[in-house]
């Protein structure tokens, strides 16, 4: 039991690590590209190719100092950005990387992240409701509305998914998908399941809880160093994860589609391989 659980502790510390490079360089790709639609010169002066500026920006922000607003209510407002970075990562452990390889392999897979999502609410309400700030206030309302709407279309669509593999288990979910991804003959939910996961990350074109014309930054208008650190972590954690979500539900997870034929097309070009090309090296 002992070595169980410290396997188990483990494997979310790999996976905390996991999360976290991912995050710095998606970051840094995200700030790669606009650079070049921008035609400026981007990120890419620490390290070779930039790539250590993620983590400059990082340890930068982490060594600033946290500045408090008088007028905040300081105990909900410091453990605002530890539960949202807190339920960002707790939503990997029930992703599954292959078959077997998840942290907590159970059958309401699907209820867990569906569950965590809306509690995610109620954590951007505490950030902007502790600030006591108009413009983080109006940020929290507009981004909980916003992601209330589309949980409710995100919803049905998972439970086409559900119909269609019989199942709650997102193993299940891929296995079911061994020979026909979702995504061909669910296609017009799939491309309405892509608009409710940018509308629940707060992504373009779905942007308006975090309107710097009009709200400055939105929910986190307050926060400085450390808990804007977290806040950040969580949201690009959850892009991460939505998209890992997305090719479990429709793009058959680690499963190759139609793999009989992949077989049977890797067994020719090592037969053709093994008869002609290696004897022609020779001669």
């Amino acid at each position: 039991m002992f070595f169980w659980i410290l396997k188990q502790i483990l494997y979310f510390l790999a996976l905390i690590i996991f999360v976290l490079l991912s995050v710095a360089f998606y970051v840094l790709l995200e700030r790669q590209i606009l650079g070049h639609v921008t035609r400026r010169q981007g990120p890419s002066t620490v390290g070779i190719f930039g790539l250590l500026q993620t983590i400059a920006d990082a340890l930068k922000l982490l060594a600033k100092e946290s500045v408090f607003p008088r007028s905040i209510n300081t105990i909900v407002f410091l453990f605002a950005p530890i539960f949202t970075c807190g339920l960002a990562l707790a939503n990997w452990v029930v992703i599954p990387f292959g078959n077997g390889w998840a942290i907590a392999d159970f059958n309401l897979g699907v209820l867990y992240l569906l569950a965590l999502s809306s509690l995610s609410v109620h954590s951007i309400i505490m950030a902007g409701w502790s600030s006591n700030s108009k413009y983080a206030f109006l940020g929290a309302l507009r981004s909980a509305a916003q992601m209330i709407s589309y949980e409710i279309a995100m919803g049905l669509i998972l439970l086409s998914v559900i119909l269609l593999s019989q199942s709650l288990n997102l193993t299940d979910i891929v296995m079911a998908q061994y020979n026909v991804w979702f995504f061909i003959p669910l296609f017009p939910l799939f491309l309405m399941f892509l608009i409710c996961i940018l509308a629940e990350t707060n992504r373009h074109p779905f942007d308006l809880p975090e309107a710097e014309a009009e709200l400055v930054s939105g929910y986190n208008v307050e926060y400085s160093a450390v808990g804007f650190v977290l806040f950040f972590l969580a949201e690009y954690n959850n892009i991460i994860m939505m998209s890992a979500f997305t090719a479990i539900l429709f793009l058959g997870g680690w499963n190759v589609p139609f793999y009989s034929f992949w077989f049977f097309g890797d067994g020719i070009l090592r037969n053709i391989f093994e008869s002609y090309l290696w004897p022609s090296l020779f001669f």
